[in-house]
């Protein structure tokens, strides 16, 4: 009966619940209220704008770019890199970077600063085009020279930079600074170029042994940069003022690295042309293919270029190559050298596996003996000397027809830039003629290939500097504590 009355009673009302459990409706509510006015007092902790938080943290714009110009001896090249906020690098597009080239460089614009400056555009738009509109403005274009606008005489130099800047502030669409357009010092490209070859190999972090060392001929000068041990970095000799130290310490990846390094002016492949020319005199040179009688330009001046009376020949454009690397005239003064009385950083393991780049693998392609379409090719020094056989016993006549690659004003040299490269290697840097080398023109990264040149490191420091990826201690884990980019 009790449990038929208690059915039978009339349900509460909503009220009538919420004044019998008022007690605990407010026990609950009052907490629940407090957090939510905080939240509504502070917006900024749940969606952070751009100004006050590095911009990796933005929804919007989780990637940054970066646009950097090689302006080199030879030609002008731009590079367009994308990091994800790892610093990994990111597709644009199917690759994992734009890579555009114009020729002449920026030194043969040297009575015409304009002109130099202009002559960027095309590279310029091809950069901005792959850039999304909203992030142009944040994105750094920076303009790296290297040896041949070193080597200009007078201000020309100078007039070139001041157009390239003012060419920037102008016409582009990106963020361009005056101290972002200078001439890179030589030991700045060989540490960038090692920082680039060894951040594609993944060797970043591991001990200085498991990184590979690099050598890369541009037109005005050659590099050498590789990892040595900390006692032979002590041993390093000390140089006068006003001159490179041989030892860069770098912080990469939470390793510590003492970075050998050095740039040699005037020995790249082009410059070496008019030291060989020099030493030839107007007689006519052993190095210049049979059938060549013409002229030669470089730096602002020109050089008579003819072939000897009796044909170029192997040995005697050796003799002339070692001349020019002044191998016999020069005291060295440290424990061992490499040419020019320069201390060759002691060797060791961060040497044995070395990467050789730029004007190397074009050579060797043209001269057929590693596949053109390769990105990377083992070779040894020696297959150089064998390239530079058959082309110096070649006369200029049947070199258009074997040399199909080549380009008709390098031709004529072609005897001499082959020869030149093995002396550098085995006499001038003291390779052994049959060990192996690695010839690289592109790194394999992420299933894609990637340029070998030093312009990946300064975009790096670039963007890591620009948008905070890395923070406090972790600012220098990639590269140098100094700025490596700085005006000479």
């Amino acid at each position: 009966m009790e449990k038929m009355l208690k059915r039978n009673r009339p349900q509460d009302s909503l009220f009538d619940k919420i004044h019998r459990y008022r007690g605990l409706i407010l026990v609950i509510s009052i907490p629940l209220l407090l957090v939510s006015f905080v939240l509504f007092l502070m917006p900024s902790a749940r969606s952070p704008s751009s100004d006050s938080l590095p911009r990796k943290f933005s929804p919007s714009s989780p990637h940054s770019y970066a646009v950097i110009f090689d302006a080199g001896s030879s030609g002008s090249r731009v590079h367009v890199f994308c990091f994800d906020h790892h610093l990994d690098l990111v597709r644009i597009g199917k690759d994992l970077e734009l890579f555009e080239k114009t020729k002449p460089g920026l030194s043969a614009y040297a009575k015409n600063p304009e002109a130099a400056a202009n002559s960027l555009l095309d590279l310029l738009k091809k950069a901005e085009a792959v850039v999304p509109r909203d992030l142009r403005a944040k994105t750094p274009v920076k303009v790296g020279a290297t040896a041949g606008l070193r080597q200009l005489g007078g201000d020309a130099s100078d007039r070139i930079l001041q157009a390239v800047r003012d060419f920037l502030e102008n016409k582009s669409s990106l963020k361009s600074k005056a101290d972002w357009v200078s001439v890179l010092d030589g030991n700045q490209e060989g540490a960038y170029q090692w920082v680039t070859i060894n951040y594609l190999l993944g060797n970043l972090g591991k001990k200085y042994a498991g990184t590979v060392g690099v050598v890369d001929l541009g037109g005005g000068s050659v590099q050498m940069a590789y990892a040595i041990s900390e006692s032979d970095a002590a041993k390093a000799p000390k140089v006068s003022d006003g001159e490179d130290t041989y030892v860069q310490e770098m912080y990469l990846k939470g390793t510590k690295y003492y970075l050998y390094v050095h740039s040699y002016l005037y020995y790249g492949l082009l410059a070496a042309r008019a030291e060989i020319l020099k030493i030839g005199g107007e007689s006519g040179n052993p190095c210049i293919l049979a059938g060549f009688d013409g002229s030669y330009k470089y730096g602002g001046k020109t050089y008579p270029s003819s072939a000897s009376p009796s044909g170029s020949g192997l040995d005697r454009c050796i003799e002339m190559a070692l001349k020019a690397l002044k191998i016999n005239e020069t005291t060295c003064t440290h424990m061992k050298c490499t040419f020019g009385g320069i201390w060759n950083g002691g060797g060791g393991d961060g040497q044995k596996s070395l990467f050789v780049a730029s004007f190397f693998f074009d050579r060797a392609a043209e001269a057929g003996f590693i596949d053109p379409d390769a990105a990377v090719a083992k070779v040894r020094p020696i297959d150089f000397h064998d390239a530079a056989k058959r082309a110096c016993q070649t006369k200029l006549e049947d070199a258009k027809s074997i040399y199909p690659g080549v380009e008709a004003d390098n031709l004529p040299y072609l005897c001499m830039d082959l020869a030149y490269q093995f002396t550098l290697l085995v006499d001038g840097f003291g390779l052994d003629p049959w060990q192996d080398i690695t010839l690289v023109k592109k790194v394999k990264y992420q299933d894609s290939l990637v340029e070998a040149a030093w312009p990946l490191g300064s975009a790096i420091e670039a963007v890591s500097s620009l948008t905070g990826h890395l923070e406090n201690n972790e600012q220098h884990a990639l590269l140098p504590h100094h700025q490596l980019w700085v005006s000479t």
